[in-house]
């Protein structure tokens, strides 16, 4: 049985795969999408997305400067058009001729064991951004709906334990990666870290379910503002998130 085969036989296994399809917009038709025309007017003008071996790189949904004074503009355009972009760029080459051309992440990640690390970097490196620029907004900050605040406080007690948690998974992060608030198979919601791009996605972590907010705590992802002081770039971040589009991507879980 070849790989292609295989994978698509397999996508039904692996914890969260019938809620991870639904989970980003990364999904096999989002993948599968005709190439952005570019960046809405929003952002800066010039700058394009791309479609690549049956993936996407999306336009920012905000200008650079959107989110400032919390995250400052020349941050955004380093790190979305340079860091996001040379993920995606390195995936595409990656999956250019494979039998794994455009299938979708989800169905990658759930059997990352079996790829090279560059797959498994880039790769969550392309997811992991994507969700991140989803999750911030202008319009960001303040409480979670009602919903959303109601799930929080029947898995965590309540919002300040939540926070708290999250606050210490990604200050207690060494070196690069990600906090996350995610939802596991029974529908519960938890908080982790990963390191580099991992993801709880991958078969590679310990904690695994659908990751509906997520925080970059790369330096590359704060240091020009903050330098060394990860605890208030960590501080800012309630400030923009979206918890709209959180509580959305807890429905699209399925739960």
């Amino acid at each position: 049985m070849d790989s292609s085969t295989r994978f698509r036989k397999g996508a039904a296994g692996g914890l969260g795969l019938a809620l991870a399809g639904l989970a980003l917009g990364l999904t096999a038709a989002a993948h599968r999408s005709p190439a952005p025309r570019g960046i809405e007017s929003t952002a800066r003008p010039g700058v394009e997305g791309e479609a690549r071996a049956g993936y996407v790189f999306q336009p920012l949904p905000y200008a650079y400067d959107a989110l400032e004074p919390h995250i400052d503009a020349q941050t955004m355009e380093i790190h979305y058009d340079r860091h996001h972009r040379a993920y995606f760029r390195n995936l595409a080459s990656a999956a250019e001729g494979t039998d794994w051309e455009g299938v979708p992440l989800e169905q990658l990640f759930a059997r990352m064991s079996e790829f090279p690390e560059s797959v498994r970097n880039n790769g969550g490196g392309h997811y992991n951004h994507t969700l991140f620029w989803e999750v911030m907004s202008p319009d960001g900050g303040g409480a979670p709906p009602r919903e959303l605040a109601a799930r929080i406080d029947r898995d965590f007690g309540s919002f300040e334990a939540f926070r708290e948690q999250f606050e210490r998974a990604a200050m207690t992060r060494f070196g690069s990666g990600w906090a996350w608030l995610s939802v596991d198979a029974e529908g519960r919601l938890f908080v982790s870290s990963t390191a580099n791009q991992d993801n709880p996605l991958m078969d590679v972590v310990e904690q695994r379910g659908v990751p509906i907010l997520g925080l970059d705590v790369w330096e590359h992802a704060y240091y020009l503002n903050y330098q060394n002081r990860r605890g208030s770039y960590v501080e800012a971040f309630w400030n923009v998130v979206n918890w709209p589009r959180v509580l959305e991507l807890l429905r699209a879980a399925g739960h």
